[in-house]
């Protein structure tokens, strides 16, 4: 038997490996926001006005419900927390 390594979890669950990026980024960011709304100490409420989204969309937000949500709402949600995304591209391993 042989052991063998991923570089995450999402290229074992994943199907290709563009799939497998698209949730490693989807799942980075609702983390990081879920996290930076647990830092301010914003409601529900608060989170709701400042993302721009219903308070049932910031619920799944916060239990990582990540199926849930596309990339491309999850690139503008930031903005309105007050955040910043930085892209890098590097070359695959």
């Amino acid at each position: 038997m042989t052991n063998e390594r991923f570089g995450s979890v999402w290229d074992v669950i994943e199907d290709t490996p563009a799939e497998a990026e698209n949730m490693w980024l989807r799942s980075t960011l609702v983390m990081a926001l879920a996290e930076h709304i647990k830092r301010q100490g914003w409601t529900q409420a608060e989170a709701t006005r400042r993302l721009g989204h219903t308070q049932p969309r910031v619920l799944d937000l916060m239990r990582g419900k990540i199926n849930l949500f596309g990339l491309d709402s999850l690139v503008n949600m930031p903005t309105g927390a007050g955040l910043h995304i930085e892209m890098r591209l590097s070359e695959a391993a």
